[in-house]
């Protein structure tokens, strides 16, 4: 059970799933394909959403989802989509179900072209996660310029739901970038 006692980024409610999601994930740097995968799935589905929607949903959409095999999700056919969108665990929205298996395709284009989907996410980056100094919420911006070319290149790559917004909470989620408030614990040992 996380503490409730400790200083902490404000966004996250009391929730018990939210502060853990907090607490062991936000901002730590991923570096493995299944996880950078999964990230991806949920921050599309989360687009126009809370977060908190769709963490309390996670469980099922790695269910749907095949437990995010890539390959698998890629051969989806017309009568998959269509029991995933009978599910009534995900967000049963038939473009999002859609961008899944279209995006678990490019995915492993981009696996094959750069040997991990790793090494092309965190190229943009160099490899190393950008370390802000935001004290409020109010000062950590909703999109970048590096957000936007990462989103510009995956859309040219043919991912869908990858707008500039939902990049930069992706790239928060999988710690390209450490946007913990300065004050929250958290901070330092993202960094």
């Amino acid at each position: 059970m996380p503490e409730t006692h400790v200083n902490r980024c404000s966004w996250p409610t009391k929730d018990e799933q939210y502060l853990t999601y907090h607490d062991q994930e936000w901002g730590r740097p991923v570096h493995d394909d299944d996880r950078l995968f999964e990230q991806l799935v949920l921050e599309g589905a989360q687009a126009g959403l809370s977060w908190i929607t769709i963490l309390k949903r996670r469980h099922h959409y790695k269910r749907v989802f095949c437990q995010y095999d890539v390959v698998t999700l890629a051969a989806f056919t017309e009568h998959d989509i269509a029991a995933a969108l009978q599910d009534k665990g995900i967000i049963r929205n038939r473009l999002k179900v859609q961008s899944v298996v279209n995006n678990a395709a490019k995915f492993i284009d981009v696996q094959q072209e750069f040997g991990s989907f790793d090494a092309y996410i965190w190229g943009f980056v160099d490899g190393v996660t950008i370390v802000n100094k935001f004290e409020k919420n109010a000062n950590i911006p909703a999109q970048t310029e590096l957000s936007a070319r990462i989103a510009k290149d995956l859309k040219k790559r043919g991912f869908k739901f990858v707008g500039p917004i939902g990049m930069y909470a992706y790239m928060q989620s999988i710690g390209m970038v450490n946007d913990h408030l300065t004050s929250c614990f958290c901070y330092s040992e993202c960094c």
